[in-house]
């Protein structure tokens, strides 16, 4: 379940993203293209390239040590 605030940043990938490429992938296009930590209580949302299908990812904040 993805618990959303109105705090909760969330940003749209504006390119389509292959999703076979899993949630490595993805977590990889977030630090690339999106410049983001995904570990970063971001909400993520991609798309497919023909734009059927979107997929959220989102991961808890990491603590600070």
């Amino acid at each position: 379940m993805i618990h959303l605030t109105a705090q909760t940043p969330i940003l749209i990938a504006t390119e389509p993203a292959d999703f076979r490429m899993g949630i490595d992938g993805l977590a990889a296009l977030c630090r690339s293209r999106l410049t983001h930590e995904p570990r970063g209580g971001i909400l993520f949302v991609f798309i497919n390239r023909n734009k059927t299908m979107i997929h959220t990812q989102q991961t808890a904040k990491r603590n600070s040590e």
